[in-house]
């Protein structure tokens, strides 16, 4: 999977830009604030319908401007290329693809983008949101009913938590308890297969780039104790979710973590380890992702000098030189590990609202 051309149309501080890029790795150099995280986010946005970076959603529109345009030429396998565009104007996103308006959630299977940006590390230390959103992106691309269930799980939550706050009476709730727990327990069991997958690609990734923790396994809380038992469940939990007022159980508390032989919980981790961490993990979502569709997803690493350090560059970009996947690095300097790759890189200067390709 490759994105051949990229076009961006007042996204943060391009006005408007053309750029062409190589199949392999493609190096953006440029100062702080110059907008080298931009060119990945536009990629990341095509894949993800949201930015990697926090903040709300109108942030990516250029100042002064209603609205933003993003538009790639993918080739999809050798031969087969595809248009996509997403915009966003009066506050709602439009996709479309090969020119024809198309819905956002087809859009997103036809480009795959994984990330490792100075943010990363949440995926360790943050939120259960963020790891549920980490883990069910993979799962979206290899289960073909996710979405529908996905949606089918969050209707009834919310139609239940409502009923909860409202005082709903016993025949109310019953349906709902129904819906929630069929598609809950759907949409647990294809988590747990997506998880089945990943976690030995994990534990091989991670003892590759932490080697001093020992060896690891992925703990998964699905958020209930038994999704075959769904239903059983949350008649059993109906009274301390009419107290609080919200569903206290199901797939929505899902959670999972990383043990280490030599650091069980994440809080003995250092915020290098975590990021470390949270690089093997976005490894490993590309490697499963490539095992599952026959192609690699196109890999962004931003700030890469900053975010890792010499040596763990090197064994990244040395694990990433023996794959076939497009990689998009960026960096205020070119590192000793970038300028190994030689004639293999395509580099390019970021200045703000402009970018040059090198010679």
């Amino acid at each position: 999977m490759r994105l051949r051309q990229l076009r961006l149309e007042n996204l943060r501080a391009f006005e408007s830009l053309e750029l062409d890029l190589d199949a392999g790795w493609n190096v953006f150099i440029g100062a702080n604030g110059a907008g080298k995280t931009t060119l990945l986010e536009a990629a990341y946005v095509l894949s993800h319908a949201r930015s990697f970076r926090s903040g709300p959603k109108d942030v990516l529109v250029r100042r002064g401007t209603s609205g933003y345009s993003i538009y790639a030429t993918v080739d999809r396998a050798p031969g087969s290329n595809v248009g996509l565009g997403l915009s966003r104007g009066s506050g709602l996103l439009e996709a479309r693809i090969g020119g024809a308006p198309a819905a956002v959630a087809d859009l997103l299977h036809q480009v795959a983008v994984a990330c490792f940006e100075p943010g990363s590390h949440e995926l360790i230390s943050g939120p259960a949101e963020i790891r549920r959103r980490f883990l069910d992106w993979g799962v979206f691309h290899v289960e073909h009913d996710f979405l529908r269930t996905w949606r089918a799980f969050q209707r009834s939550l919310k139609q239940r938590n409502a009923l909860l706050r409202a005082g709903g009476s016993e025949a109310e709730l019953d349906p709902w308890d129904r819906e929630l727990a069929g598609s809950g327990a759907e949409l647990t069991a294809m988590r747990r297969r997506y998880a089945n997958s990943f976690s030995p690609v994990l534990a091989s990734t991670l003892g590759e780039v932490l080697t001093e923790l020992g060896t690891a396994e992925l703990a998964i809380d699905a958020g209930w104790e038994d999704a075959a038992h769904a239903l059983d469940q949350l008649a059993a939990s109906r009274d301390d979710d009419r107290r609080r007022g919200f569903t206290t159980r199901g797939p929505h508390r899902m959670d999972w973590s990383i043990a280490f032989e030599n650091a069980p919980r994440r809080e003995h981790l250092s915020r290098g380890q975590e990021k470390l961490c949270a690089l093997a993990c976005v490894l490993t979502q590309s490697k499963v992702f490539a095992n599952d569709r026959g192609q690699w997803p196109v890999i962004c690493i931003d700030d890469l000098a900053s975010e890792l350090d010499a040596p763990h560059q090197e064994i990244l970009v040395q694990s990433l030189r023996s794959v076939d996947a497009q990689i998009l690095v960026t960096g205020t300097h070119e590192s000793h590990a970038i300028s190994a790759l030689g004639a293999a890189a395509a580099r390019f200067h970021v200045e703000p609202g402009r970018v040059h390709r090198l010679l």
